[in-house]
């Protein structure tokens, strides 16, 4: 299903991007945070809002970033914080850093860097923060290990207090960290997906045979998440039983890239791909009791329908995020820096 573009777009992006993310801790607008990706110039963060009447986006703040951006985060309960993962040439780094006071003296200010997270030998690739609020660790995963650190942004201090490696024979791409388990971490490791205890930093669970480019747990359902997937499109998995996915969705017609869990509304679940295009979904899943939507029966169930496809883009789409704010609104970024806000009311209506 193919809707009419409603979309708003956001024109300030200058050159190619991959990184958007929901300002999460701000509680007062619908707020995101973007970051470019070029070589040659010096790269932004740009902080971009919702306007009051909802039918604009404005540029709240253009922060300098010299080098390029491919992972970016914003910290969940101090909303002038967040995190990148970026390269300069051969070498890949990672940080923490605090937007400045913005002042009309300086429209491009640099980003304050708090701590250099710089124990890294491999190639980092994903800055991890818990999801639902205050917490005074971090989890960083580069291409061979998993670290847990621990952070004191007021102090500018950074301690790697756990760390384990998944060994030569392995290459990790990036995780999530679960909403309901402090504790808990799902990493992206070649052909499988690899659950972590960061207590005792051993793999406590995983779900093997899957090339997945992205998870993402369902805030609303413990041991539910969903991957998107090079040959099955998106999965939605029970951790209690790794062996067979609860449900599976078609996906997009080149890689699907990205999916993304509704913060609020259980069951609604986006995704984006290198086709250009964004699908929102309505799907249903049991969580209290493993032999509710049992995958025995799977083939008796017809698959949930695609409520809809954005395809208002001309590049590939790397990045998708709810707003924390308000969740019927998600912003999607294409490669060649295209930021689009769209409202999903009219399927929250219809449910």
């Amino acid at each position: 299903m193919q809707g009419a573009s409603t979309g708003i777009v956001y024109g300030g992006l200058k050159y190619q991007a991959r990184c958007i993310a929901d300002v999460r801790a701000d509680p007062d607008h619908t707020s995101f945070l973007a970051g470019t990706l070029s070589l040659k110039e010096e790269n932004e963060v740009h902080l971009i809002r919702l306007s009051p009447s909802g039918n604009e986006l404005l540029c709240e703040g253009l922060f300098y970033h010299q080098n390029e951006i491919w992972d970016l985060k914003s910290c969940p309960y101090d909303s002038r914080i967040l995190s990148t993962v970026y390269t300069s040439g051969e070498t890949y780094g990672a940080s923490v850093w605090k937007i400045p006071e913005i002042s009309s003296q300086s429209n491009s200010p640099q980003l304050d860097q708090l701590v250099s997270l710089d124990d890294h030998t491999a190639k980092i690739k994903s800055v991890l923060w818990w999801p639902l609020g205050k917490h005074d660790k971090l989890v960083t995963i580069d291409e061979r290990n998993i670290f847990v650190w621990s952070i004191d942004s007021s102090n500018k201090i950074a301690k790697v207090i756990s760390q384990e490696s998944v060994g030569m024979l392995h290459n990790l791409s990036g995780g999530a960290w679960d909403p309901h388990d402090r504790n808990a971490v799902a990493a992206i490791c070649d052909s499988s997906l690899q659950c972590w205890d960061l207590r005792t930093m051993k793999n406590a669970n995983a779900i093997e045979h899957a090339h997945i480019r992205d998870v993402d747990y369902n805030p609303k359902k413990q041991h539910i998440l969903a991957t998107a997937e090079d040959e099955f499109g998106i999965r939605l998995w029970d951790l209690r039983m790794p062996k067979i996915p609860l449900k599976e969705l078609p996906g997009h017609s080149h890689w699907t890239w990205a999916v993304r869990h509704n913060p609020e509304y259980d069951g609604l679940i986006l995704s984006a791909g290198t086709d250009s295009t964004v699908n929102l979904w309505q799907v249903s899943v049991g969580s209290e009791d493993p032999a509710i939507d049992s995958p025995r029966d799977k083939r008796s169930r017809q698959i949930d329908p695609l409520l809809n496809s954005y395809t208002d883009y001309e590049d590939s789409i790397y990045g998708i995020a709810w707003s924390s704010q308000d969740p019927s609104v998600f912003a999607s970024l294409s490669y060649d820096g295209r930021v689009v806000v769209e409202s999903v009311k009219p399927y929250i209506q219809r449910k």
